[in-house]
């Protein structure tokens, strides 16, 4: 029988991965290295009981919301929440994407920006980032100018290079583009600065979208939960291009309870904080090249130790220590990014990353 056909610009695609191979020690997918507390999952069983099994959730998540708005002392109409903070990215690519529409990246970054902007039609733009993966602002105003984007999407602190936006390219963005600066912050509470400032004051902008995520410092990556803080006149707009009750009970009672333990997770941030400066200095003193991070991972070049990426991350895998393999990415040649963990687990990489270099 013959098979039904695939869409053309699907079939020139790859999807997106990351290994997942059994070892030891796990640093490859910026995971939170703990569980949530055990508070959490008390009060979550608790709450849990009193879901009703045989009736929709609450279609527009509004508790949810109000305590994420509490949280970020904007407006719950501001707070859209979905299923990871990709379909949040997937709706935004809906909303104001499609067939004739274009997305600006700036590359080396997330590679689902292009990946979902692409399944939504978008035509891709990409610009390189500097050699200090920043963006300049006469590149930025020239892909602006050239480009005209319907969407841009600046990660900040930027996956997978751990490098901030500044405040400065973020301003330009919005001054220069008619088109929706979404600053995806994914990492955004392990650095010095946050976007969410500017949905806060008086006179905000009208095409600023914040996107957070539970994947990380919550430690909820098991769960799918993101969300986003926008104008609040996008609300329903987005209403039109996600599914009915796309985001169940479970994940909204989830939410909710974690939002609960708010102290517990600065301080678990403060803590990865102070490992990922240990990790850092080691690794400089081991020789490889190392880049500035304010999020909970760190890029590292080996080419100064006169070894390939590949290698180094096949020597690392073969003492069960897994981490991300950049070295194929566009401007990331021999480049490796590894999880911050537990102290334990971060020693265990050091040391398996200075036999490897030997």
């Amino acid at each position: 029988m013959k098979r039904p056909l695939v869409r053309d610009d699907l079939n020139a695609m790859d999807s997106y991965h990351s290994p997942q191979v059994e070892v030891d020690v796990r640093l490859n997918t910026n995971e939170a290295p703990f569980p949530p507390p055990e508070e959490f999952e008390r009060a979550f069983l608790q709450e849990v009981k009193r879901v009703s099994w045989n009736r929709y959730p609450d279609r527009l998540a509004l508790s949810l919301r109000e305590d994420l708005a509490e949280l970020h002392q904007v407006e719950p109409e501001q707070v859209f929440v979905a299923n990871g903070s990709n379909e949040v990215l997937q709706t935004l690519c809906l909303t104001f994407g499609g067939y004739g529409r274009t997305a600006l990246t700036f590359e080396p970054t997330y590679a689902m920006y292009g990946q979902i902007a692409r399944v939504a039609q978008c035509r891709v733009a990409e610009v390189q980032r500097n050699e200090s993966f920043q963006i300049s602002l006469d590149v930025l105003e020239r892909a602006i100018e050239l480009e005209k984007p319907d969407l841009m999407f600046l990660c900040s602190p930027n996956n997978p290079t751990g490098t901030p936006e500044s405040l400065e390219v973020i301003e330009a963005s919005l001054g220069l583009s008619s088109g929706v600066v979404l600053v995806d912050e994914a990492y955004g509470q392990f650095a010095d600065f946050t976007a969410l400032d500017l949905l806060r004051a008086q006179n905000a902008s009208e095409s600023l979208v914040v996107t957070r995520t539970f994947s990380k410092t919550w430690s909820m990556a098991g769960v799918r939960l993101g969300y986003c803080v926008a104008p609040p006149w996008m609300f329903e707009e987005f209403q039109k291009v996600v599914m009915p009750y796309h985001l169940d009970a479970v994940k909204q009672v989830a939410g909710r309870v974690a939002l609960r333990f708010h102290d517990q997770m600065e301080t678990r941030v403060a803590q990865i904080s102070d490992e990922r400066r240990r990790v850092s200095e080691a690794m400089t003193q081991l020789g490889v090249e190392v880049w500035p991070s304010q999020a909970n991972f760190i890029l590292f070049g080996t080419s100064p130790c006169d070894l390939s990426g590949d290698e180094v991350w096949k020597r690392l895998l073969d003492s069960s220590v897994l981490v991300r393999n950049c070295s194929s990415w566009p401007g990331l040649k021999d480049c490796l990014r590894v999880t911050l963990g537990t102290q334990q687990e971060n020693t265990i990489f050091l040391e398996a990353l200075q036999e490897a270099l030997q």
